[in-house]
């Protein structure tokens, strides 16, 4: 092992909603290590500026406007990727998405949308980038991004949790059927991350209230998710496929135990108020 097992020079990658949020963090720690960025986004305008952000910085990106959860669409955007860079070695399936409802009074059509959005857009992509692989003889790293809502339960997120979950078995089927082909795939399982989104709906004086949830005492941002996917798509992890890996400040880890406020060390059950 040497320095430059970290490094992604020489490699093409594809992250899906790559626009902002930890899929842009993720595109700009792929471009920090020496990758060529395909950054696939629905929104035309989001993914244009993630990669005029990488270019400004000396790296090599390319906006693809497509839907993931198309294959058709997906399937051109591929194209065009080796068209600049060659074919992708590296796969990031970021994109989704979620909303609230009781499980009582949800309706089979937002489950189909959650579904989609969650689970078969990784199947379309993992599927679409695993047979070009293997016709042109080449490993590969997939990389899922899911939730610890994947591992937990999730009050008015049923449907996107079990998505989840799905992707995560998914992601070690996989890892075993496409092993052969020296094609590694794993997932990233963020809790609390401090997105442009997640930003925008948490007011500043409520995010106090994450330095007692989380034990590493802040939320993730998204370049914390981005270290852990770097050190996925490169030889540092050669050795390493079918693992979901928590990146979430120890918040799976805890299972429910919370920092006391009041500095009494850890309480089991939401945490008291400071005195």
């Amino acid at each position: 092992m040497t320095p430059d097992s970290a490094s992604l020079a020489g490699r093409t990658a594809l992250v899906t909603g790559a626009g902002a949020g930890i899929g842009k963090g993720v595109a700009l720690g792929f471009a920090a290590f020496g990758a060529r960025v395909a950054v696939l986004d629905l929104d035309a305008e989001t993914a244009e500026r993630t990669a005029a952000e990488i270019g400004a910085s000396g790296g090599a990106a390319l906006a693809l406007h497509a839907d993931a959860r198309d294959p058709e669409a997906v399937s051109r955007a591929l194209d065009a990727a080796a068209a600049r860079f060659g074919d992708v070695d590296v796969l990031v399936n970021n994109a989704g998405g979620t909303f609230a409802a009781a499980f009582v009074d949800s309706q089979e059509k937002g489950w189909d949308a959650l579904w989609r959005a969650n689970a078969k857009s990784v199947m379309h992509c993992t599927q679409l980038v695993a047979r070009r692989l293997i016709a042109a003889g080449r490993g590969g790293s997939i990389i899922n991004v899911v939730s610890i809502e994947a591992a937990r339960a999730a009050p008015l997120y049923a449907a996107y949790a079990a998505a989840k979950a799905g992707v995560v078995s998914l992601t070690r089927t996989l890892a075993l059927e496409l092993a052969p082909h020296a094609i590694r795939v794993n997932a990233i399982a963020p809790d609390i991350c401090l997105t442009e989104g997640l930003a925008a709906m948490v007011p500043p004086a409520e995010r106090t209230r994450w330095a007692d949830i989380v034990p590493l005492g802040r939320p993730g941002e998204p370049a914390d998710v981005a270290g852990a996917a770097v050190f996925l798509a490169s030889d540092l992890s050669r050795y390493v496929t079918g693992v979901t890996l928590p990146v979430d400040g120890g918040t799976h880890a805890a299972g429910g135990w919370y920092r006391d406020p009041g500095g009494g060390g850890w309480v089991l059950g939401p945490p008291r108020s400071k005195v």
